[in-house]
């Protein structure tokens, strides 16, 4: 199956359901939601309509991120414990909320992106190994996004050691593993980026070409006209346009 859909909310809930195949939430990122609003969002939409979300940054970003001016943290949180998968009682904290929040949504899958300046380092390493052997699944897949100057030997080694999802710009990069196809387009050079017919041509036989199930995201400004065309352009290639493939 391939589910094309949007990252946030740039429609109104219903029309999201109605056109689309999965809304990666992103409030997760940027604050502690309450679980009780996101069972709600689970129970209003579609049963077959699919959520995946971002994890929240306090795992993945240190405390002088310009992410966290949206962000309200506990006033018993240590700053310097934050981010790069840290072992920390803040971030076991953070972890376990991202969790809770995953199950409550019913998640198909956790997206941990990181920032730029998670860097291939010994120390690094040894954090993302250390969190994610111990983070729960119960089902819901974890995906990560790197960023910055990782070689793809090393991401393909970490996500197939710890069972993880690479997720990518397919305009950047290849996938290296995962058990899903996870792509998140953030625009070609700038986030209003408009994607081409020629560039969306490109995505649906790359996403048709796939024997896995794919998640494709955008993240652009004009996301959902992309995510609506994309669909339609699905549609002209074998199989069906809302991605039974």
């Amino acid at each position: 199956m391939i589910r094309v859909g949007v990252c946030g909310f740039p429609r109104k809930r219903a029309e999201l359901f109605r056109c689309l195949d999965v809304v990666e939430v992103q409030k997760t990122f940027y604050t502690f939601v309450p679980l009780e609003s996101l069972v709600r969002l689970r129970e209003e939409a579609p049963p077959s309509f699919a959520f995946t979300m971002k994890a929240f940054q306090g795992i993945t970003h240190p405390a002088s991120s310009p992410t966290y001016r949206r962000t309200r943290l506990p006033s018993d949180f240590r700053l310097e414990n934050l981010g790069f998968f840290q072992d920390t009682e803040e971030v076991a904290l953070c972890a376990r909320s991202t969790f809770e929040e995953a199950m409550a949504l019913q998640a198909k899958a956790i997206v941990f992106q990181c920032p730029p300046s998670f860097t291939p380092t010994l120390e690094h390493r040894q954090n993302l190994v250390r969190f994610f052997e111990r983070f729960p699944r119960k089902g819901v897949l974890l995906a990560w996004e790197p960023r910055g100057e990782w070689r793809e030997e090393d991401i393909r080694a970490l996500c197939q050691e710890l069972d993880l999802v690479h997720v990518v710009d397919p305009f950047k990069d290849s996938p290296q593993w995962g058990e899903i196809v996870y792509f998140r387009l953030h625009g070609k050079g700038s986030y209003r980026y408009r994607y081409s017919d020629e560039d969306l041509r490109f995505l649906a036989k790359l996403l048709k070409a796939s024997p896995k199930d794919a998640f494709c995201l955008f993240n652009n400004v004009p996301m959902f006209e992309n995510a609506l065309s994309l669909r339609a352009m699905l549609s002209l290639f074998p199989g069906d346009p809302s991605g039974e493939s």
